[in-house]
């Protein structure tokens, strides 16, 4: 078996449940769902889902990036909102990310996130060459 290396970003959140924001086992990423939020847990694009969206693929970004891959590598992305009747907003900016990509992909209405005034969750899967 693969080692397993873990992403942690050291808020207050992992220990609390028991998660980190992402695992490499071999050439498989697994990116927990990213809440559009700064690193002092402020909430950034108030309101709007494709601020929102966008932050959601900076962090997923950065957590590759620590895990020794990028973007180009994530094959499916799964994108949870609160509003489905907004999804051309969050479907915008993982289009701007992801156009060139093209990652399997799920859009789910869900009643809330676990912030007040999220309106965005992502996660993400990639495969790198373990080369």
């Amino acid at each position: 078996m693969s080692k397993k290396m873990l992403v942690r970003t050291g808020t207050k959140w992992e220990p609390l449940v028991g998660y980190c924001r992402a695992v490499r086992v071999g050439s498989h990423i697994a990116v927990s769902g990213c809440a559009p939020v700064d690193s002092d847990g402020n909430l950034v694009g108030a309101g709007d889902p494709y601020l929102q969206a966008k932050k959601c693929i900076e962090i997923i970004a950065s957590a590759l990036s620590e895990a020794g891959a990028g973007l180009e590598h994530v094959v499916r992305t799964r994108m949870f909102v609160t509003d489905i009747d907004r999804w051309e907003e969050v479907a915008k900016a993982h289009q701007e990310a992801f156009a060139d990509i093209t990652p399997t992909t799920s859009m789910v209405e869900v009643s809330r996130l676990i912030g007040k005034g999220m309106l965005v969750e992502i996660e993400a899967d990639a495969i790198v060459d373990e080369h």
